[in-house]
């Protein structure tokens, strides 16, 4: 008999008090933003009027007690993927948009982080973070490319860097497809 991970019997809908500790919770666990965690407890109300106005609630009570803030998210999670996993602004910018994060709080955080930092340095943290060396071939050079582009640097900082570990040229004119950001939109 294969075990099963969803209970046969459906679970009850939260209260208000309910949603607010299971909110709370969830947040002690993992930083969140707004909404994130309203996709989150939304599972957990039910789907009616009121349980748009628990969720509703909820998040503002949050937000009073300073448990919610997508600011303070941003700017955590910007000066963490900077210092900790060197990755670019665009990927950051894009990871922060994908959370559901504000355009202007999302511009506001990484202007702060990435302001006085040399985007070639940190490529060359990255790189080494990652233990990437310099490309033998052609084809390393393109997987190179791809992994600094995927980090979120621009085409023209991972030219700099591979043209100063003397990549041939023709290596590097084989890039030019690679030259539009996929991860940009």
């Amino acid at each position: 008999m294969p075990f099963s991970s969803k209970s046969a019997r459906p679970r009850a809908f939260l209260t208000e008090p309910a949603l607010y500790d299971y909110a709370v919770k969830a947040l002690g666990r993992q930083m969140r933003t707004e909404s994130d965690l309203r996709r989150l407890i939304s599972t957990r109300v039910a789907p009616d009027a009121a349980g748009e106005a628990a969720v509703r609630s909820v998040i503002a009570c949050l937000k009073d007690h300073g448990y919610l803030n997508d600011k303070s998210f941003a700017e955590t999670y910007a000066r963490l993927r900077k210092e900790n996993e060197k990755l670019g602004e665009r990927r950051v910018r894009n990871d922060l948009r994908q959370k559901g994060v504000r355009a202007d709080v999302i511009e506001e955080a990484v202007a702060a982080r990435y302001s006085e930092t040399s985007e070639e340095a940190l490529a060359r943290d990255y790189l080494s973070r990652k233990r990437i060396p310099k490309p033998e071939s052609p084809k390393d050079t393109a997987r190179v490319m791809r992994r600094l582009v995927g980090a979120g640097f621009s085409t023209g900082t991972i030219y700099k860097i591979l043209r100063r570990w003397d990549v041939p040229e023709e290596s590097l004119a084989a890039l030019e497809n690679l030259d539009t950001d996929p991860h940009e939109e």
